[in-house]
C-alpha cells in the first residue's frame, strides 16, 4: 500500500456507478513519469473539494495519498485504488502553470513520448500490458462529431430511483442525486503517427464534454453551431496555434479482449507552439 505523489493529468467524463455515485477515473504521472490510474473518484468528492477550495484546478496539481493495486478485477499495471475511499488521507500540493509554454508541465508529461502507434499497440499486449502513454501524432486530419445516445442506459435509471425510495424527503434527494447530463454526441480525432499509420481514435476527456455544454448555452441550444464552436478549439486552433500530444489510455474490456487497438484519448495536452524555438532548429 504504497504513499504516492501524483500530477493529475486526467479526468474522464463521469459515468453513473451501481450505487449510484457518479465515478470518474482519473489518471496522471509519478515524478518518476511512469503513468497511473486511480479509480474510482466520486464525482461528489471532486465537486466538494472544489467548493471547499482544497483544489484552485484538477487538472496538473500534484496530490500525495496512499494507493493500492487493482489486482483483483483489473489486469492492466498501471490501475489502482484509494486506501481510503474518504481521502482523509489526500494531500494537495501546489499546481503546475503555464508559463515559458507549459514548461513545468513538459517536464513531466513528456519524459516519456511515444510517435509510433504500433509500438505502443504492442507494449499493450502481454506480459507487459500497458494501457496508458503519451502520444505524439505527426499530424490531425480530422475532428468528428458523431450521434451517440442522448440518454443514461435505463438500468441507471431505475437504480437511481430504487436508491431514492430510502429517502423521507423525495424531493430534496431528487435534486441531490440528479444524474450528470449524458453527451449526446462522440467526438474523435482523425490524425497519423510517424509512418502515417492512419487512425480515428474517440476523445473521452471530460474537459470536451464540459466545453459542448458551455458551447451549447452560448448557442442557446443549437447543437450543430456547439459542435463548431468545439472544433474550432480542438481543430482549428490546436493544429495551427498548439503543439499537441495526446494522451491515451486504454478501454478496459477491449484490452482484455486484446482488440487491434485498445486505446482512446483521455487527454489533450496542448502548450502553445514555441515558433522561436522551432525557428532556431530550423523546423
Amino acid at each position: 500500500m504504497p504513499r504516492l505523489r501524483v500530477l493529475i493529468t486526467v479526468t474522464a467524463y463521469p459515468l453513473p456507478s451501481r450505487s449510484y455515485d457518479e465515478l470518474v477515473c482519473t489518471a496522471g504521472i509519478l515524478e518518476n513519469g511512469e503513468w497511473i490510474r486511480i479509480y474510482p473518484v466520486p464525482l461528489e468528492f471532486m465537486r466538494g473539494m472544489k467548493i471547499k477550495g482544497n483544489f484552485r484546478k484538477f487538472k496538473y496539481t500534484w496530490i500525495e495519498l496512499d494507493l493500492k493495486r487493482r489486482n483483483i478485477d483489473d489486469f492492466r499495471p498501471e490501475s489502482y485504488s484509494p486506501v481510503d475511499y474518504s481521502f482523509k488521507d489526500l494531500k494537495v500540493y501546489e499546481n503546475l502553470g503555464t508559463k515559458n509554454f507549459w514548461q513545468e508541465r513538459k517536464e513531466i508529461c513528456l519524459k516519456n513520448v511515444y510517435t509510433n502507434l504500433e509500438t505502443l499497440i504492442a507494449e499493450s499486449r502481454e506480459p507487459t500490458n500497458k494501457s496508458l502513454a503519451t502520444f505524439k501524432p505527426k499530424q490531425i486530419l480530422k475532428f468528428r462529431a458523431e450521434q451517440d445516445d442522448r440518454e443514461w442506459k435505463p438500468e441507471w435509471k431505475a437504480q437511481l430511483q430504487q436508491l431514492q425510495l430510502g429517502f423521507e424527503n423525495i424531493s430534496e434527494s431528487s435534486k441531490k442525486r440528479e444524474l450528470i447530463r449524458k453527451l449526446p454526441y462522440k467526438f474523435y480525432y482523425d490524425f497519423i503517427d510517424e509512418n502515417d499509420k492512419l487512425s480515428k481514435m474517440m476523445i473521452e476527456d471530460w474537459e470536451i464534454g464540459e466545453l459542448f455544454w458551455k458551447c451549447l448555452r452560448d448557442s442557446n441550444g443549437d447543437e450543430e453551431a456547439a459542435i463548431e464552436k468545439v472544433k474550432q478549439k480542438y481543430f482549428d486552433t490546436f493544429t495551427q496555434k498548439n503543439d499537441i500530444y495526446l494522451f491515451l489510455g486504454s478501454i478496459k474490456e477491449w484490452h482484455r479482449r486484446r482488440s487491434p487497438n485498445p486505446f482512446v484519448i483521455i487527454g489533450v495536452f496542448y502548450p502553445l507552439k514555441n515558433v522561436d524555438a522551432q525557428l532556431s532548429l530550423g523546423l
